[in-house]
């Protein structure tokens, strides 16, 4: 972290002193951060936004297979296991 950054991140720039800040001013001061960040947030193209989309969807889809086939494996082994509960001696 470069010593701009790690200052920044304190709320006082470095080689000063922070002065003490009362509730009110720890608000304000996180406020203004919080702002400070906000601006630097790009907003994606369309075609980006659409990019992006597609590749969660993927990955979702992908998700969901790996733990319905991990689900019907376990059930079928535990199945196998303890039996099938239907009262067979």
């Amino acid at each position: 972290m470069t010593e701009t950054a790690a200052s920044s991140s304190k709320g006082h720039p470095s080689g000063k002193s922070p002065k003490k800040r009362g509730f009110f001013g720890g608000i304000a001061l996180f406020l203004r951060q919080v702002i400070a960040e906000l601006k630097k947030v790009v907003t994606p193209t369309r075609k980006e936004l659409l990019r992006y989309t597609i590749v969660v969807m993927a990955f979702v889809v992908v998700m969901m297979i790996i733990v319905s086939v991990l689900d019907f494996v376990f059930g079928t082994g535990a199945l196998w296991i303890f039996g099938s509960g239907s009262g067979e001696s």
